[in-house]
This record gives structure tokens, C-alpha cells and sequence, in this order.
């Protein structure tokens, strides 16, 4: 072999050593929003009056660098051009850079936000929300009240009319929280709509996709059998427990935990599914915290909304920076002359 293959063998060998080095070595995911394409990434857009269904998801009417070659007569979508730049961004991404856009969905009306309503926010924390009901009413692993049924209802025909007239890219995967509202939720939300076959409507039930874990009766799992024989079609992620062991009657999950919690989450989908677009039945505490982690700004959902979110996934070669961990910390106290802790 003449010495200049040598040579050139010898380079592309060392560089494989090089590359395969860089990749056994410490990496995580850096998340970040990419903003300027949806009216929740805008700091002007105000979460109280948003509404999903007349704003096209939130999705902004604008232009994009690649609609001159994929849309030069504008007969395309806003979203069939946003489905194509969000491509050409992976496409041009490298191996190190993946866009992902997730469809963050809230939970409809359950009867623990009735209860919460009812009684107010601090009787609820101090006293209300350790029950497991009043005596009327049971919200432990809350199901949805009628209400939350027709929120859920809305948004399945909303998304029937997006498939059918804006041709919104469907969700290639789905994932749930375990807890009854969610898996209610995605069921009415998603069954019946005309999904292509490579996509059909199999989520995944994820024990880090739960609202915030402790003390609250209605955020304390039922059994993965219950699961299982309400829900045959879903898939249980590996490793899930038959009864819930994380949620405990006198400690709740504190603001820091879940967000490195949903960090996990994220880190575990982004590494294992190539899926682009992707959709999340989950809760309002918990989308807070997977918006924190994507460094997406706060944005409230109400009971039902959903807000698509674009994000972008750097791998960085280097240890992750240290992150702390605020403790668990149990109920309010109540006050003692508070009637609200009392009454029924």
C-alpha cells in the first residue's frame, strides 16, 4: 500500500477514535424554545384570554426562509409550511441539534379544580386536598366532571377540523400521565380522528409526565391493573410500578424536583424517539415545569388547552452543570380560625 493511503487510512482512523471518544464521554441535552413562531412564546400574548381554537393552535401567520421553494404559489397551509421548516431545521441540524414540537395538552375539568374552586386555594392545600373526598364528591386520582368531558370533546373536533382544513402534522407519538383525568383526556381528545396508519393513537403511560407528587389524594395514581383493564389499547412504559410508590400523604414534590424531573422525562424522549411532533395529555403543574425546562416562558394553561411548543435539543460534550435540589416540604398549615378548612 503506497504511503499516502497509509496515511489517509491512518487519519480517518484517528478520527473515529476522536469521535467515538467524544461520544463515550459525559454529554447531556440543552434545551431552549425557539420563539417567533407561536403566540405563547410571545411575551405579549396574555395565557388568561388565550384561546387554542381561534388562534390555530397559537401558531403565528408569518413567512418562512423556505416557503420560496416549497410554497412558491402559496397555495400551501401555515401549518404544511411549518411542518417543512421545521424539517428543513433537522435536516440541516447535524447529529448534534434535534427540533422537536411538542403539543402540551392540559387535563379537562377535574373534580379536584371543582373542590379547589369551591373551597379556595389555601383551604384546599392545608386541608381539603389530603382527603380523598367530602363526602359528596371523590377527587382522589380525580376523574374528569362533566365538564372536563366536553373540554376534552372540544378539543377532539378542533383537532378534527385542523387535520382537515389547516392539515396540522399529526402526532407520530403519544404520551400520558397515569392519572385518570389524563388518561380520560387523551382518549376523548384523540379517538375517532382520521390518523394515517403509521400513526395511530397507542400512548405511552409515563410515570414522569404525572402532576406534583405527594400529600394531594388527587395526584396519587391508581394501579397499573386499573390501568391496563380501562385502558387496553395503552402502552405502559417499562418499569412501571403496579401500585404508586412515589406519592406519599405527607411530603410534596417541591418546584425544583419536578422541573429536574421533567428534564428526565425529556432527556429520555429525546434520546430514545425520533418522532418530531408529539403529543403530551398531562397537567397543569407539570407543563409548567416541562416549559421551565425548555427555558420556554411561564405560561398558565386553563383546564382542556392546549399550546404547541418548537424546542430545540443541543447534545453538549461536557458534564451537565450542577443543579440544586430544593427538599420536599409537607402542607400549609391552616389557619385556626379558617371555617373554610371545615365546612363541606
Amino acid at each position: 500500500m503506497a504511503p499516502s493511503c497509509i496515511l489517509f487510512v491512518w487519519t480517518i482512523l484517528v478520527g473515529l477514535v476522536i469521535i467515538m471518544g467524544e461520544a463515550s464521554g459525559p454529554t447531556y441535552f440543552k434545551y431552549a424554545t425557539v420563539n417567533g413562531f407561536f403566540l405563547q412564546d410571545d411575551p405579549n400574548t396574555d395565557p388568561s384570554t388565550f384561546d387554542y381554537t381561534t388562534t390555530n393552535f397559537g401558531l403565528i401567520d408569518r413567512t418562512y426562509d423556505t416557503d420560496r421553494d416549497y410554497d412558491p404559489e402559496h397555495k400551501r397551509t401555515q401549518w404544511q409550511r411549518f411542518q417543512h421548516q421545521v424539517f428543513v431545521l433537522n435536516r440541516k441540524s447535524g447529529g448534534d441539534l434535534k427540533y422537536k414540537v411538542l403539543y402540551l395538552g392540559r387535563h379537562g375539568e377535574g373534580y379536584h379544580n371543582v373542590a379547589q374552586s369551591y373551597y379556595g386555594t389555601h383551604a384546599w392545600n392545608c386541608h381539603w386536598s389530603k382527603l380523598d373526598g367530602n363526602g359528596t364528591i371523590v377527587w382522589a386520582d380525580a376523574h374528569l366532571t362533566a365538564t372536563g368531558v366536553e373540554q376534552a370533546q372540544k378539543a377532539n373536533a378542533f383537532w378534527k377540523k385542523e387535520l382537515a382544513v389547516e392539515k396540522i402534522p399529526v402526532p407520530e407519538r403519544y404520551y400520558t400521565s397515569p392519572l385518570r383525568r389524563c388518561l380520560a383526556t387523551a382518549n376523548i381528545t384523540f379517538t375517532g380522528l382520521n390518523f394515517p396508519s403509521q400513526h395511530p393513537f397507542i400512548p405511552e403511560v409515563k410515570e414522569k409526565l404525572r402532576e406534583t407528587i405527594g400529600v394531594h389524594t388527587c395526584d396519587r395514581r391508581s394501579s397499573k391493573a386499573y390501568i391496563s383493564e380501562n385502558y387496553p389499547s395503552y402502552k405502559i412504559e417499562s418499569g412501571f410500578t403496579e401500585n404508586d410508590e412515589l406519592w406519599v400523604p405527607d411530603l410534596r414534590e417541591s418546584r425544583s424536583a419536578q422541573t429536574a424531573r421533567s428534564k428526565e422525562l425529556l432527556d429520555d424522549i429525546f434520546s430514545h424517539d425520533d418522532s418530531t411532533f408529539i403529543s403530551f395529555s398531562s397537567h397543569s403543574g407539570e407543563i409548567a415545569a416541562i416549559l421551565r425546562a425548555i427555558n420556554h416562558q411561564v405560561f398558565g394553561l386553563a383546564t382542556g388547552a392546549v399550546i404547541p411548543v418548537l424546542v430545540r435539543a443541543e447534545t453538549v460534550f461536557a458534564n451537565p452543570p450542577p443543579v440544586s435540589i430544593e427538599a420536599a416540604h409537607g402542607a400549609p398549615l391552616c389557619e385556626p380560625d379558617s371555617a373554610a378548612a371545615t365546612r363541606v
